[in-house]
């Protein structure tokens, strides 16, 4: 495994990440990053249900054990676990060992291969709700981001239509600033400008 690279804690960054360098390397190399990758989207639809009533460090802390549990993020699999695959992963520590939250993941990665049989990819289904592109807020301080918005509404809404669970309009927003269809970094953060770049 490559050493990771090391973080300029100099840089202005949104408040959010403080000082935590796992959090920190989040904020810098993946949130609001644009994401088209079926399955990158899958696990943040995971990891954004389970951090569901908690903080989201939490769950970066457990992301690799996550990632292991949950068969590399792979729906197809993750589609056909069954009773003993739930109470294998009730007994993980590593996870957030919660039922509805682990039943949830089962019922997502099933309705999420429905999704990409009928638009040829989740990704194509998911950034029409914002017309393809991502939206490029200008916000100045933390405060100023709202907890969801028409834009979620609508997708979470989809989502629950379509057999999701745990894809609140407040979950979804999270999912759609993580996998960059919108950008939320405030504009004197350092990614601001690179991401409204792209």
């Amino acid at each position: 495994m490559p050493a990771a690279r090391r973080i300029d804690t100099a840089k202005p960054r949104c408040a959010w990440c403080g000082t935590d360098p796992l959090y920190m390397r989040y904020h810098d190399e993946e949130w609001g990053v644009p994401v088209h990758d079926e399955r990158k989207h899958f696990e943040f639809l995971i990891l954004e249900g389970a951090q569901a009533g908690l903080s989201w460090i939490t769950i970066l802390r457990k992301r690799e054990n996550y990632r292991e549990a949950f068969a590399g993020f792979n729906p197809e699999r993750v589609a056909r676990f069954g009773k003993r695959e739930v109470a294998r992963l009730l007994k993980n520590p590593g996870i957030v060992r919660n039922r509805l939250k682990i039943e949830s993941a089962i019922k997502n990665a099933r309705a999420f291969l429905e999704v990409q049989d009928e638009f040829d990819g989740f990704d194509k289904y998911v950034w029409r709700f914002v017309g393809g592109k991502p939206i490029q807020n200008r916000r100045t301080h933390m405060k100023q981001i709202p907890a969801r918005t028409a834009e979620s509404d609508a997708l979470s809404k989809d989502l629950k239509k379509r057999g999701f669970s745990f894809v609140g309009s407040t979950i979804i927003y999270a999912h759609m600033q993580a996998v960059g269809m919108v950008n939320d970094h405030v504009t004197g953060c350092f990614r601001y400008k690179q991401l409204t770049r792209r």
